[in-house]
């Protein structure tokens, strides 16, 4: 059974489909890329999924337990995590604050550690390793709204990992990162997948999706046109089409450049 099923999912606001009879799986211990053009319907079942969109029509699964009308917070207590396109982080709060707040919630101590000495000293110690292990404890200090867009995605991620998700969503998480700091990123979705959580990422960076991915879901006008691993996705007609405007068996004649540089052209 794969711990996350998403079933015949329709979204509609008014007369426009968003999510057109969406339905693909998330296993634990995988990364699976959800990818597709601007304005496909990524975002739109990930709202579903963690509840801040309630569905046309269809069904979310979490470990078997249908989830579809079940309230945010206790998504999140069920193994939930998610990180947003547009920055969330507490701004006047320091990066090791932000994520003392989510252990805060997530163990329910919020308030009562900072009274008692050796179980503060532990959770420091909890919420330091987990900047480290993200690469921004360097930043640990600094207000949350003056660190770099790339190291603000890591610590969203931080906070996530605080909760300790069984399933973690990720919508866009290399946006401001660097060349190095998305290879460090790419590892440490390898890690987390490898220790058993289930990862499904929303993400435009062709070079890492293609590079960490398992299985990848293509979404084109809410409906998804294939379901593969990235060989498989890299080649398939459906795919090109819906990034290009045209698939191998279209293409320009020879001598004729009209290919744009494309997020499909990954030979890694």
């Amino acid at each position: 059974m794969s711990l996350l099923e998403v079933d015949d999912v329709v979204v509609q606001f008014g007369g426009v489909t968003a999510v057109d009879h969406a339905s693909f799986t998330a296993e634990a211990g995988q990364v699976t890329g959800l990818i597709g053009p601007n304005g496909a319907g990524k975002t739109t079942c990930f709202n579903v999924i963690s509840g801040l969109q309630r569905p046309t029509q269809g069904h979310v699964r979490l470990d078997g337990r249908d989830i579809t009308r079940m309230p945010v917070h206790r998504r999140s207590k069920r193994g939930m995590g998610r990180t947003f396109q547009r920055l969330e982080a507490f701004g006047s709060l320091t990066v090791r604050e932000n994520v003392q707040v989510a252990l805060d919630i997530h163990r329910g101590l919020a308030g009562r550690l900072r009274t008692v000495g050796r179980p503060a000293r532990r959770q420091r110690a909890d919420i330091d390793a987990l900047l480290e292990r993200v690469g921004v404890a360097a930043y640990a200090d600094d207000r949350a709204d003056s660190v770099p867009t790339g190291a603000a995605r890591l610590l969203e991620l931080a906070r996530c990992l605080a909760a300790e998700p069984t399933l973690l969503l990720l919508d866009e998480p290399s946006s401001g990162l660097d060349e190095t700091e998305t290879d460090d990123f790419g590892d440490l979705l390898r890690e987390l997948a490898a220790e058993g959580t289930a990862i499904v990422m929303v993400e435009h960076d062709m070079d890492l999706v293609m590079g960490v991915c398992d299985t990848i879901r293509v979404l084109d006008f809410g409906e998804v046109i294939a379901i593969g691993d990235p060989a498989a996705i890299r080649s398939d007609p459906r795919v090109q089409q819906a990034y290009l405007g045209y698939s191998d068996e279209t293409a320009p004649a020879d001598g004729v450049d009209e290919t744009p540089t494309t997020v499909l052209e990954v030979t890694r």
